[in-house]
């Protein structure tokens, strides 16, 4: 797969699943304006001339359209979208019965409207190139109840499934593509507990058939399929990357 001479925008790219999508489309040709509320991580020191990276917050409307100019000035184009910030907080985000109705906000605020938000100045972008592609990155607990839940986190989840095959709907005959990738538990900096409890990362390995957790580079790989021409035919779909997790009974 190659994205030589491509722009895309990836977001939460400081680090896990948005780092590891920003290097291997840099390694693959394309620019990427990267964004995130986080400083430029050390990973991405030396990127090149092809990574422009902004820090900056997407909760914040006039800020993300601002960036979206900045890449499509790149190379007077915008081909591609990558949602991928997110916040999964353990502690806060409980059931719904209980939850703090503030952290239900800011968590919907962070992982849902931040897509709203970073789309609906991209499509535009997008389409003056006639044509691209964008990947949401969901999760599996969008798909699953949990009895230690965080509510929050799984309705944003479902709705950008939902968004993105209204979104392949409504601007197929622009040639934009969007899907989803729907990753099982992964090693990344939102399971920073494992960092402190291996022994929790070790029982969670022990559900899944594949008998690993997932690496952020499993799901850049589903990402970089999902935008390349290879999957020109695949629009409003989701790709589940989960070790064969949800194929349980």
């Amino acid at each position: 797969m190659t994205f030589t001479g491509k722009t895309a925008v990836v977001t939460g790219a400081a680090g896990g699943m948005g780092l590891a999508v920003t290097q291997d489309l840099l390694a693959a040709g394309a620019s990427v304006l990267a964004i995130d509320i986080k400083p430029r991580p050390p990973a991405l020191s030396d990127a090149g001339k092809n990574l422009h990276f902004l820090e900056g917050d997407l909760t914040d409307d006039a800020f993300v359209a601002e960036a979206m100019s900045v890449a499509f000035s790149l190379k007077d184009r915008l081909d591609y979208l990558v949602n991928a910030a997110a916040v999964l907080w353990f502690d806060r985000d409980v059931s719904m019965v209980d939850i703090d109705l503030g952290v239900w906000d800011q968590v919907l605020e962070i992982d849902l409207k931040t897509m709203v938000h970073t789309t609906r100045h991209a499509v535009p972008l997008i389409k003056r190139s006639q044509g691209g592609a964008m990947v949401h990155i969901a999760s599996t607990q969008a798909l699953r109840g949990d009895d230690k839940p965080q509510d929050a986190y799984q309705a944003s989840k479902a709705a950008i499934l939902s968004l993105s095959k209204s979104l392949a709907i409504q601007f197929a005959a622009s040639r934009i593509r969007s899907n989803c990738v729907v990753p099982g538990p992964c090693q990344s900096p939102m399971q920073a507990r494992w960092d402190e409890n291996p022994q929790l990362k070790h029982a969670t390995a022990g559900v899944i058939p594949l008998g690993r957790v997932g690496h952020p580079e499993d799901i850049a790989n589903a990402v970089l399929f999902l935008l390349s021409d290879k999957a020109s035919y695949i629009t409003g779909t989701e790709l589940v990357v989960d070790g064969g997790l949800t194929a349980r009974p």
